[in-house]
């Protein structure tokens, strides 16, 4: 079995977040390299993953083309992983027109979570205001991998969970994929109990080999709380 040291660590975990649905963004581009993913993830243990493509202006993608792509994808995969389909928004002009229309893939089980994200450098123009919008909507907003955000701080992620903001962990963060501040916030974060779901964030095999082999102390310390 691949990853032995943290095999059992991950026995029934669910990834929140990745970019395996294949061809529709930066992600894996081919669905026989999504199928050798689902084969990694069965060794590792791993119950259940949610594809989260990008929705951004520079990266438009439809509802009704995801659910399609998604349907080959699980026509393709024969596996025991179960696959779910929600996404990850940016939170620009395009997720406003989205919200308003409530043209959504949200992530969970109930279907009342959705992962949004921003650029790294900098937050949208009223970034609360688009926060309030959305659990008006009916959602629990998902700041996707908020370690990653260098324009944020212990007092902003404090006002963040003040507001019910859940939060969702980069694994790979903890291995430091992402540099030594983002390693640091994670771990912080981590302490402090601010994060509500984890996930790899996983782009292609690479990225899962350094999730999976670097980050087994601090993932140990996730799964256990």
């Amino acid at each position: 079995m691949l990853f032995p040291k943290i095999s059992a660590l991950l026995l029934n975990f669910t990834d929140y977040h990745s970019h395996i649905l294949p061809g529709v963004d930066d992600g894996v581009k081919k669905m026989e390299v999504s199928l050798k993913v689902l084969e990694r993830y069965e060794q590792l243990g791993i119950a259940e993953v949610w594809c989260t493509p990008h929705i951004m202006e520079d990266i438009p993608n439809s509802t009704t083309a995801l659910k399609a792509r998604f349907a080959e994808l699980c026509e393709a995969y024969q596996g025991p992983v179960k696959l779910h389909l929600a996404a990850e928004y940016m939170m620009d002009a395009l997720f406003e027109e989205r919200l308003q229309q409530s043209d959504l893939l949200p992530l969970g089980d109930k279907g009342n979570r959705l992962l949004v994200e921003t650029s790294y450098f900098t937050p949208p123009m009223d970034m609360d205001a688009i926060l309030n919008r959305v659990k008006q909507k009916g959602y629990y907003p998902v700041l996707a991998h908020p370690e990653r955000y260098v324009y944020m701080g212990k007092e902003r992620y404090s006002a963040l969970k003040d507001k019910d903001i859940l939060f969702q962990l980069n694994l790979s963060s903890l291995g430091g994929a992402y540099g030594s501040e983002a390693k640091d916030k994670a771990r912080w974060l981590l302490k402090h109990n601010y994060y509500n779901l984890a996930g790899s964030d996983l782009h292609s095999l690479h990225n899962m080999e350094y999730w999976s082999t670097r980050a087994p102390r601090a993932l140990r310390q996730l799964l256990q709380h």
